[in-house]
């Protein structure tokens, strides 16, 4: 007798603590761009705590927008907010011929 392991929500998208879908990786992008942004201020001799106290005010905007954004649209709804700036506002035709040879 076999017995088969049921894996449940195979299609879904991936959350992490209430993050859905590509915030995720929004909020990695802008991690690593707040650890960068800390060896350029180290490097320029900038205090350490003047950086961690920068930084600290970055990433809690950062991770504030993330959230909101997430929260806001969801899933999909920033690509498909996106998107929507490239339909077009109306369609011009010169002639209905194109509308006349489609097929039912």
């Amino acid at each position: 007798m076999a017995i088969y392991q049921i894996n449940k929500g195979i299609n879904r998208s991936i959350e992490f603590k209430g993050l859905k879908a590509q915030y995720i990786g929004y909020l990695g992008g802008g991690l690593v761009a707040l650890l960068v942004l800390f060896a350029i201020l180290y490097i320029t001799g900038v205090p350490v705590y003047l950086c961690i106290l920068v930084l600290a005010a970055a990433g809690g905007g950062l991770f504030y927008q993330v959230f909101q954004l997430s929260n806001r649209y969801g899933e999909h709804g920033l690509m498909k907010k996106t998107a929507k700036r490239y339909i077009p506002g109306y369609l011009k035709f010169s002639s209905r011929k194109l509308f006349l040879h489609l097929k039912r």
